[in-house]
């Protein structure tokens, strides 16, 4: 389970609030319930609620295998002890310059657990990204304790979420409500596995909706005070009558564990994500073009350094950056301006917008009304995703630079006197034989990451594809030596 350590909530950053409406699971997820809840004043039954969702959720296990791997390892001058001034009053400039050593270590296998929850009856599973972020392998355990490994499916890091599939048939899928009907004070438990107590149900209220907490790129929380742990990520908030509103995933914790207030990504983010991870690998998002945050927290900084400002308004999204070429730009928005109403619907904060801009994707129309000079202007405008288009963005893989590569051997470190790197075997056809990178040649350094194991530029191909700069700066040497640098654009 995330944690945040200070509740400074409105760190500047870019909105990138996309999503689009669309058929999530059709054939396989359950409508939710018709059924009223409680009338106002009278005891609620929560054994109900905890009925239905209890099979739907979980326990994962994720596991990082024991990797063997090459690191710099910081020596000391062995006479150092002997002739260097104890208390630094010469300044000694060798001290502690004994230079560095290669050395290889093998890091301990490594598991986490956390939780899931099953949106269909053909096994597929939502959780959070940081329960399955790196993992080898990952178990899934049902609520009847049979076992299953699963794979990934896609992750999204901005939303913290991840989509994994288990090969079974026939289990019990949640019933999804939707996210925006709930209301503050409403009744709803916490399911899932904290500290690797499985099938554990824990009730409170919906203690505000639209939060953001500056921890994911996307957020706008579902804040409630059932009892959030470690190990609960991912696992189900549910409504009275057991319908899924929201993914739990992080708590608010000056301590790491449970101090009142827990954070779930609600069901209108999470189907549009789940969606696209299902169609295209990765999720389409479109782009306002902005850097900003609530207007009254800008307010409050403007207090603390002593100035008095009025925006016309306390509530909204205020614009401190306007990104060059973006929907914002195209609609006259500029730096200081306060936007007010997206759609036809009011924003008050920074959470709202990123809520409703969750039925958008690359190509949608979107009005926008803000205010200039507290003057209101609203403009209509084209929505575009990160890399300034309209088309689908995919993830690549490495089968689009059109080579094979392996690790360089001992005796090839040794003799280039380098650490690591990626040999390129063999050149098809494909991006690396159109930038003119021959067989032999070594890969060290891809977008400014060391890339030592095939893995390491498989990720760094995936992230480039989708990046606003889809291009791979790839830095290495020849086996004579020389030392080569290529650009290779990865957009067709």
């Amino acid at each position: 389970m995330k944690k945040i350590s200070n509740y400074v909530v409105s760190a500047l950053c870019i909105i990138a609030v996309a999503f689009s409406a669309g058929a999530f699971l059709k054939a396989n997820a359950i409508k939710p319930s018709t059924a009223l809840s409680a009338p106002a004043g009278q005891p609620v039954d929560l054994t109900y609620a905890a009925e239905k969702a209890l099979p739907s959720v979980v326990h994962i296990l994720s596991t990082q295998n024991s990797k063997t791997q090459t690191i710099d390892v910081q020596t000391r001058d062995p006479f150092e002890d002997f002739f260097s001034d104890p208390f630094g009053w010469f300044g000694n400039p060798n001290r502690g310059q004994g230079g560095t050593q290669k050395r290889q270590v093998q890091t301990p296998k490594r598991q986490g657990s956390g939780s899931g929850v099953i949106i269909s009856t053909d096994g597929y599973i939502v959780t959070n990204n940081h329960v399955v972020e790196g993992a080898d392998e990952i178990t899934v355990t049902l609520n009847d304790n049979k076992e299953f490994s699963a794979r990934i499916i896609g992750t999204d890091k901005t939303s913290d979420l991840a989509l994994i599939k288990i090969d079974v048939n026939g289990l019990t899928p949640i019933a999804i409500a939707n996210s925006e009907d709930i209301k503050v004070g409403e009744w709803v438990l916490a399911v899932g596995n904290p500290f690797n107590l499985t099938n554990t149900v824990t009730a409170g209220i919906v203690s505000a909706k639209a939060r953001t907490m500056g921890q994911n790129g996307v957020e706008s929380f579902i804040q409630t005070d059932a009892a959030i742990n470690r190990g609960n990520s991912g696992g189900a908030l549910v409504n009275v009558r057991g319908e899924l509103i929201g993914i739990n995933d992080m708590l608010y914790s000056e301590t790491g564990s449970y101090v009142g207030y827990g954070f779930a990504i609600p069901t209108s983010i999470m189907n549009k994500v789940v969606a696209d991870l299902k169609q295209y690998g990765t999720v389409q998002r479109a782009y306002i073009g902005i850097k900003g945050g609530d207007v009254k927290n800008q307010v409050d900084v403007e207090k603390e350094k002593g100035n008095d400002v009025d925006y016309g308004t306390m509530e909204g999204v205020y614009v401190s950056e306007v990104v060059e070429g973006g929907a914002a730009e195209a609609a006259g928005i500029k730096s200081g301006d306060v936007i007010v109403n997206v759609d036809g619907k009011k924003i008050t904060k920074f959470g709202e917008l990123t809520a409703i801009m969750a039925n958008k994707k690359p190509g949608d129309k979107l009005t926008i009304t803000y205010l200039h000079n507290k003057q209101k202007v609203t403009k209509t405008v084209t929505l575009k995703n990160e890399q300034g288009n309209t088309n689908v963005v995919k993830q690549a893989d490495l089968d689009v630079l059109g080579a094979n590569f392996r690790e360089i051997t001992d005796a090839q470190k040794k003799q280039l006197n380098i650490g690591y790197g990626l040999e390129v075997i063999k050149v098809n056809s494909g991006k690396i034989n159109k930038a003119g990178i021959t067989k032999g040649f070594i890969i060290q350094n891809v977008n400014n990451t060391p890339v030592k194991t095939i893995d390491q530029l498989q990720e760094v191909v995936k992230n480039a594809s989708t990046s606003k700069e889809p291009v791979l700066y790839i830095q290495g040497i020849y086996p004579t030596g020389k030392k080569a640098y290529f650009a290779i654009g990865l957009q067709d």
